[in-house]
């Protein structure tokens, strides 16, 4: 039994405030992108879909004149440092295990390489399982972040998903190469 669901965070105001900020379509692809490449490389799939439905939680929004300016966020956005810090706050006010609540905080922290000073940093499995994750989803122009899903859509491919990962760690498939920060 998990301590807290996708649905949990799903419903939460501060999950729905950011990541609706950041894309919510967005956020549940890389979710269910991240849970497919955990089970394919023996990664918690709990622990992947959380920070793959999270990675970006911590955006802000850049505009110049009124007007999204991608080249201002790509010099200067942050958001997977402000997206761990608001990710582990989140899930330890849900209830989420600590120490899973670190390895998924540590996952988003490393879903990108855009705000590292050199792209040299080794991930552990399951932070590489979130960035690919993240990367299937990407367009052009960071037009995956605006793609639009009506909330009842979202909701229930959420609860899919929930029952996707129970379904995984009730068969005792996938779980055991979580890969937890020390």
């Amino acid at each position: 039994m998990r301590d807290v669901t996708l649905l949990n965070v799903f419903e939460h105001h501060i999950a729905q405030k950011y990541l609706k900020r950041s894309g919510m379509a967005h956020a549940i692809a890389v979710a269910y992108h991240a849970f497919h490449l955990a089970r394919e490389h023996n990664v918690d799939v709990d622990i992947a879909a959380k920070a793959g439905f999270l990675h970006d939680i911590g955006h802000f929004t850049w505009y110049r004149n009124g007007k999204w300016d991608y080249e201002l966020y790509r010099k200067n956005d942050i958001h997977p440092i402000k997206g761990a810090e608001r990710a582990h706050k989140l899930l330890i006010r849900l209830g989420e295990n600590p120490v899973q609540a670190k390895a998924t905080s540590l996952a988003i922290l490393f879903h990108t390489d855009s705000f590292l000073p050199s792209n040299d940093i080794v991930r552990t499995p399951l932070q590489q399982v979130v960035k690919w994750a993240d990367e299937k989803d990407e367009e052009e122009g960071g037009s995956h972040h605006y793609r639009k899903i009506e909330n009842e859509r979202a909701k229930q491919s959420i609860i899919r998903l929930d029952k996707m990962i129970d379904e995984v760690l009730m068969n005792g498939e996938s779980g055991g190469g979580t890969q937890m920060p020390s």
